[in-house]
């Protein structure tokens, strides 16, 4: 049907605008293309996509468990360190949505970027700490485990710290989503709000690369024969 109304519409070039988002457009993206799924979709995709996690399954098992315990999330709350940010972010992916005790914590430790922000003058410009931050407000906004209260207010922070990185840069670069909500010869996506600011080519992985080398406890390399389909299961499952 998509093809149908976008003729110059090919799925290998829109594979490849994907493949290049940075991680927090990504994460849009994807949560965007979900709510315009039914429900049996939906429970199609939940099965295809719980198959491919169950082969990380034992590899993330240990991460998972400190990623849904409050108790090891508690110690997770210097925004200004970016081995805490790299692990606040493998907690975000592996957070079970029913959740709520541990999405409680690391509410409270997301809403103080205001604070770490203006007391200790954290530069959003400066190499990786931008993106990290966009994508952790990104997947904590689409998160399931915040409730509906919480997702706004960390929507709204997210907006501020898009609008602060717009406007300290240098060189303020419009959004990929921004320019690429129309597809070459297809009709106009609506994105489903303000989406990141910068254009970095950064991807999950790649923010991820300072958690996986500096944990005490790193996440297991996964065993060769594994299934990886190109950069998109390696960037939700590294």
């Amino acid at each position: 049907m998509v093809e149908k109304r976008c003729p110059r519409l090919q799925r290998d070039g829109v594979y490849r605008w994907f493949s290049e988002l940075p991680s927090p457009q990504r994460v849009e993206f994807l949560c965007g293309l979900l709510d315009l799924c039914i429900p049996l979709e939906l429970r199609f995709l939940g099965a295809c996509l719980e198959d491919l996690a169950r082969k990380d399954y034992h590899s993330l098992r240990d991460s998972e468990i400190k990623a849904n315990n409050p108790a090891d999330l508690g110690s997770l709350t210097n925004l200004t360190d970016e081995v805490v940010r790299s692990k606040l972010l493998v907690s975000l992916a592996l957070l079970g949505s029913a959740h709520r005790e541990a999405a409680g914590v690391l509410f409270r430790t997301l809403t103080h970027i205001d604070s770490v922000i203006n007391n200790y003058g954290l530069q959003l410009n400066e190499g990786r700490t931008g993106d990290e931050f966009l994508l952790l407000f990104t997947m904590a906004s689409n998160h399931p485990a915040f409730s509906f209260h919480q997702k706004q207010v960390l929507r709204q922070e997210l907006t501020q710290i898009q609008s602060l990185m717009a406007s300290t840069s240098k060189n303020p670069s419009t959004s990929t989503l921004n320019t690429m909500a129309t597809y070459p010869g297809c009709h106009k996506v609506t994105p489903r709000s303000e989406t990141p600011i910068n254009s970095v080519s950064n991807s999950l992985e790649n923010v991820l690369h300072t958690s996986t080398h500096s944990m005490e406890e790193s996440l297991p390399k996964r065993p060769s024969g594994k299934h990886s389909k190109g950069g998109h299961t390696q960037d939700v499952h590294s």
